[in-house]
């Protein structure tokens, strides 16, 4: 059904390789479930973007080869034909939205087929039946969740029947309801015979969905094995792979340094937030040390990143007091001492280069932090690239090491590992332990690999308050489990 014969491929003006892909070679049969893994930047975004032709219709490079579907080439195919065949879920969802409400969005595609509004209205039906996601029908694209938003951009494209699904890190910013809800829906089209090609980090939830794996490395197919080959793989080797945890149950918290108890550095007093007339949050109230690293976790839509924002006195609608060394501060002066990462990068990086974002607004900046920072994440080999041509994973990084160089007092992480492989989300966990030893920590975070690894405490919300307050120890190791949606 789908061949790629002899593709390598290479973006415009990419001087350091990333995304590039050599000789590949693989076919996959009608109903197959093919999972792309391997480090981040290796290629996998880009094979799934060789399937949907927006290479080379949006992203211009140098290719050869033969991708073919149904034995078509898809270079002799118009991009509505290929849309018909195959349908495309990103990792940020917000990128394929072009309307403002959920009916609309799902609909979309079937206006464009100038199908009768009856038919459009009846397929509508199906598809919120279907997938259960009535509870969404003609809501407001803007004030859905991270996970409504990912739900609505499956929905548009099981809307349109294609034979193909082609996923894109679907699952990085989910929680673990949500993961489950995804499967379904991965199950579901599975049992029509449709063929899904999902590139994913997170692949705990797959090992009963794909029937094989492709591990690439810097451009190449490394591997092409059965999903029990790949289950019957030793952890060393996986790791060595630079691939997650296949049963997160097999996960246990590390043994970390015990923070030393200092004096108070925050303190969060009866803080409720606000979202127009609605009430996100009430009665917070906690203390924090300088050492600490505190996951923020909940369902999406909970409140967690209006949570960091407000600490980071970017939202204003709230009551309570936050303090920090024993001093009231306002939004102005939380502004001053705290640096947010959010959640979809692509809102905070300004620069030319990924050398000129780490020193952009400093005054005096640290040119051999810089330099140690960029080498320990693996991007100082891309000091001259564009920030915009690097993956959703290298982004993520470079948020992450520009919080580094930055040294304030309250240091905000909105999933922070969100399309990142195993290494670089061991790498992240590092840096941010030493961030720790100047700074207060918060991460707003599903994983459950980096809770356990970084996080000294988990701040769980959940009814609108914080529902747990936990250090991370292996003796309430089932507890967190049970916060996070990880135990049923």
């Amino acid at each position: 059904m789908v061949k790629i014969k002899e593709v390598s491929f290479e973006y415009a003006g990419n001087k350091n390789g990333g995304g590039k892909l050599e000789e590949i070679n693989f076919s996959v049969k009608k109903g197959e479930c093919i999972l792309l893994c391997g480090r981040s930047g290796c290629g996998k975004t880009t094979i799934t973007r060789l399937l949907n032709g927006l290479i080379p219709a949006y992203f211009s490079g140098d290719i050869h080869g033969e991708v073919t579907i149904n034995d078509k080439p898809i270079d002799q195919l118009k991009m509505y034909e290929i849309s018909e065949k195959a349908g495309s879920v990103f990792q940020n969802p917000k990128t394929q939205f072009f309307n403002v409400d959920t009916d609309s969005e799902i609909a979309f595609a079937l206006e464009n087929r100038a199908l009768p509004t009856e038919q459009i209205q009846k397929r509508l039906y199906e598809v919120y039946k279907e997938l259960g996601l009535e509870k969404l029908k003609g809501r407001s694209i803007f004030e859905l969740s991270g996970g409504e938003k990912q739900k609505i951009a499956f929905a548009s494209v099981y809307a349109m029947n294609p034979e193909i699904y082609l996923l894109d890190e679907p699952s990085s910013n989910l929680d673990m309801n949500t993961i489950r809800e995804l499967k379904s829906f991965l199950m579901k089209i599975k049992e029509q015979g449709k063929t899904i090609i999902i590139a994913e980090h997170r692949i705990h939830y797959l090992m009963d969905v794909a029937d094989r794996v492709l591990y690439i490395a810097d451009g190449k197919i490394h591997s092409k094995i059965s999903i029990e080959e790949f289950q019957k793989q030793t952890e060393p080797e996986r790791m060595n792979y630079g691939i997650r945890a296949l049963d997160l149950n097999k996960v246990h918290p590390e043994k970390l340094e015990h923070v030393k108890q200092k004096k108070i550095g925050l303190e969060v007093k009866d803080v409720c937030l606000f979202h127009k007339k609605d009430t996100l949050l009430q009665e917070i109230t906690f203390q924090a040390t300088q050492g600490e690293i505190i996951a923020i976790t909940g369902q999406n839509g909970s409140g967690k990143t209006t949570f960091l924002r407000t600490l980071c006195g970017l939202h204003k609608k709230y009551t309570g007091t936050f303090l920090l060394d024993g001093r009231v501060q306002t939004e102005k002066i939380r502004l001053k001492e705290s640096y947010l990462v959010m959640q979809d990068v692509n809102y905070e990086l300004f620069a030319d280069t990924v050398s000129a974002e780490c020193t952009m607004g400093i005054k005096k900046p640290d040119l051999a932090l810089i330099e140690r920072t960029l080498k320990a994440l693996e991007l100082y080999n891309l000091l001259e690239r564009h920030p915009n041509t690097l993956s959703g994973g290298q982004k993520q990084r470079l948020a992450v090491a520009v919080s580094i160089v930055r040294k304030k007092k309250i240091l905000a992480f909105d999933e922070p590992t969100s399309g990142l492989d195993y290494d670089n989300m061991k790498r992240v966990a590092e840096l941010i332990k030493k961030l720790a030893e100047n700074s207060i920590v918060f991460i707003v975070t599903h994983d459950y690999e980096l809770i356990c690894q970084a996080c000294s405490r988990v701040i769980h919300f959940g009814e609108n308050t914080v529902a747990a307050d936990l250090p991370v120890t292996k003796e309430n190791e089932n507890y967190i489990k049970q916060a996070i949606g990880l135990m049923e």
